[in-house]
């Protein structure tokens, strides 16, 4: 019987390039925007991002468009969510509310981005000029390019 050996090297590569987003644009409009800037067309995508936290359910919105003939595949990603967490607290009064309000994120070590723009790509980009392009963007206050490889939290960006 032939043994098959998986190498985890293998499965840890990172073939796209990740953009962080400061903006304070619902989802929808940062869509439209950077589809005008960019020529792209990014749609909304009913497939959003779920994610467990403090076992409560949460999805993360979802934009795409799959340009095939560049080869690439487009999300932008929302990495902001507020979610309700039940108060855990033994001297909790009457008049006081038993949930708070707590922000979540899908990628935790950035915690200031609003939103993430996912390019996976099989041929070479220009990463400067689509920051550029996005930048120009007037409600958007910042646009910068994120190592994946510093990511401890990158497995959320795997769908």
């Amino acid at each position: 019987m032939a043994i098959h050996k998986l190498q985890l090297e293998d499965f840890d590569q990172i073939d796209y390039e990740l953009i962080a987003i400061h903006t304070t644009l619902e989802d929808y409009r940062l869509a439209f925007k950077i589809n005008q800037q960019l020529g792209i067309l990014l749609s909304k995508n009913n497939n959003e991002i779920p994610i467990e936290v403090s076992k409560q359910n949460t999805s993360f919105s979802r934009f795409t468009f799959d340009d095939e003939d560049k080869m690439m595949t487009w999300d932008l990603i929302q990495n902001k969510q507020e979610i309700e967490l039940p108060v855990q607290s033994k001297n909790a009064s009457l008049f006081q509310d038993k949930m708070v309000a707590t922000q979540v994120n899908l990628i935790t070590e950035l915690k200031k981005a609003d939103y993430l723009l996912k390019i996976e790509h099989e041929n070479q980009i220009k990463i400067k000029d689509i920051i550029n392009k996005i930048n120009k963007i007037e409600t958007i206050s910042t646009v910068y390019e994120v190592d994946a490889n510093e990511i401890k939290s990158k497995n959320n960006l795997i769908f």
